[in-house]
């Protein structure tokens, strides 16, 4: 069974997540496949959209495929999972510059990698089961595959609070958010892309009223908890609230990576200008996740071993110094992300 199904319906290129057993998270392999089937169809005038979805009821996609990379990471190899993430990096922004319409659906888990593979694209539709987020400072990352673009752009304070607390946003969430352009019920998806397949003609969209969106009704008190100019006094911001969302986010905060966290906010104040510079300051993280930051603790806490439990390199976010943040961001001269 292949993990990525690649075929042409009518006018249509279409690209199927199909590793349902693993919510489709999503490998080096399936990247590169994905790079080379949109670079052929790119000038195949027989072409004049693609569709992105994925197999299974549960998730598009899950994030990235981690397992591998923080095996080989624990044995020294670095080289492994540098090389995913410069070729998954490259392929966002593919998608994110393609020349034809991509039209995602988006359903169940969509996290992480998912994020990068389904919401830089130029019609991105969201159905009712979606769960939105960027957890990643949950497992001693920064929210990448541009989530610090995406996160970044989100109105007022809302792009700190998904990143640093990975909050989930429903189809109403990620509208707002600018997560995702459009709701369509997941019960019509399938006459939907027929017509697109049929037709090659995004303008066969339908349109829908976004659902409520309880992101927008909290955004005054969001603001208000985010706006601290660093990790401690968003936390004391927090501490100091007696609202639900607050206490949500504060126990949400206490578990991450006080590293990750501090270079979150960092790469959030100022926003990178475009995905091409959200991707490569990225990859300077990225690149030193494994050997300066606390990935591999994060990942064996979470997936590996599962105890919840990570000894991070820092025992509280007052300990993360600026230098530090720094040293994370750093160019990386010949091993900087080329991005064409």
């Amino acid at each position: 069974m292949t993990d990525l199904l690649i075929r042409t319906e009518g006018r249509a290129g279409r690209l199927t997540l199909n590793r349902p057993q693993a919510l489709n998270a999503l490998t080096h392999q399936q990247c590169l496949q994905t790079e080379e089937a949109l670079l052929g169809w790119r000038d195949d005038p027989a072409v004049s959209l693609v569709i992105l979805d994925a197999v299974g009821d549960r998730a598009f996609c899950s994030g990235g495929d981690i397992a591998q990379v923080s095996a080989a990471g624990r044995a020294g190899d670095y080289a492994m999972g540098r090389e995913f993430w410069r070729d998954e990096y490259r392929m966002n922004l593919l998608l994110s510059r393609y020349p034809k319409p991509i039209v995602s659906f988006l359903h169940g888990f969509v996290m992480g990698g998912g994020v990068g593979y389904g919401c830089h694209v130029s019609h991105r539709i969201v159905g009712e089961t979606v769960q939105m987020a960027m957890p990643e400072c949950g497992i001693g990352l920064i929210p990448d595959v541009g989530g610090t673009w995406l996160l970044g752009r989100a109105p007022g304070q809302s792009g700190p609070y998904l990143g640093l607390t990975a909050a989930r946003m429903g189809p109403g969430d990620a509208i707002h958010a600018g997560f995702a352009d459009a709701f369509v019920p997941q019960a019509d998806w399938g006459a939907v892309k027929a017509r697109l397949c049929e037709t090659g003609d995004v303008t066969t969209l339908p349109r829908h009223a976004p659902p409520v969106s309880p992101l927008a009704e909290d955004a005054a008190l969001i603001d208000s908890l985010f706006e601290g100019e660093d990790i401690p006094a968003i936390l004391a911001a927090l501490e100091a609230d007696d609202s639900p969302l607050a206490a949500r986010a504060l126990k949400a905060m206490r578990r991450n990576s006080p590293l990750s966290m501090a270079c979150t906010l960092a790469m959030l104040r100022p926003a990178p200008a475009s995905l091409a510079e959200a991707l490569t300051q990225e990859f300077r993280w990225t690149w030193r996740a494994m050997d300066k930051g606390d990935f591999l603790e994060g990942v064996r806490a979470q997936i590996v071993d599962k105890d919840r439990n990570p000894t991070w390199q820092h025992a509280s976010p007052d300990a993360v110094t600026d230098a530090e943040v720094a040293r994370m961001r750093a160019p990386l001269g010949a091993d900087e992300l080329a991005l064409t």
